[in-house]
């Protein structure tokens, strides 16, 4: 009978274990799902803001290239007669 009881002690013991073992892997599993929701709001909040800069690039580009640069003359050439189009095509609107 000692030996069932034993058997009994061993795996009421390799069931304890487990038991502490699963809520360390669920406690793991949580700190590991908060830093994952937490990770994703940086890289969203940086996607917000590259796609920010990308715009003010393209903005600030666009003012270079009117200021008259001259590593930018022929961009500056054609942005002012897509202008004086766009003023020519509003101009035409406007007598119709």
């Amino acid at each position: 009978m000692s030996a069932i009881a034993e058997i009994i002690d061993t795996l009421e013991n390799k069931v304890e274990k487990l038991f502490i073992k699963m809520k360390s892997l669920e406690k793991n599993n949580q700190d590991l799902t908060t830093e994952l929701t937490k990770t994703a709001s940086i890289i969203q909040t940086q996607s917000q803001e590259i796609e920010a800069l990308k715009t003010q690039y393209e903005t600030l580009k666009v003012a270079n290239t009117l200021l008259g640069s001259d590593d930018n003359k022929r961009d500056t050439k054609l942005k002012i007669n897509s202008l004086i189009r766009e003023i020519d095509y509003c101009i035409a609107q406007l007598s119709d």
